[in-house]
């Protein structure tokens, strides 16, 4: 089931999602300052591209000032605003039956999206 929700995400948005993290991520790495946020949106681009069986948790341990420093900075730079359409796109699907598995996938992001320094992708 994970493969043809992960098809049929792909199909319909998916792609282009993970793209635009992707591209997101390359332009962030050029700048030496902005390689820490361009890999969370490349690990941002790995979840989205293939979403269904994979698991978010929070990191083991404390993950130190430094992560609270980044996930403040990611959330006033677009984290915030990148939550928000995760959380938008899982009301809408949540209205219909059929959008109801992708809902929950929109919510996963929306959670990784928030604070991506202290969530660690499983599987």
């Amino acid at each position: 089931m994970n493969l043809i929700g992960n098809l049929i995400w792909l199909v319909f948005g998916g792609l282009w999602s993970a793209l635009g993290y992707f591209f997101g991520g390359l332009v962030l790495c050029i700048t030496i300052v902005g390689i820490p946020w361009g890999f969370q949106c490349f690990k941002l681009a790995g979840v989205v591209l293939w979403p269904f069986g994979k698991k978010i948790v929070p990191r083991d341990g404390s993950t130190g000032c430094l992560s609270l420093f980044a996930n403040i900075v990611w959330l006033l730079c677009g984290g915030l605003y990148t939550a928000f359409v995760h959380l938008v796109f899982a009301l809408i699907l949540f209205i219909t039956i059929i959008g109801i598995p992708f809902a929950r996938q929109h919510v996963k992001l929306m959670e990784l999206s928030f604070m991506p320094f202290s969530r660690t992708v499983i599987g």
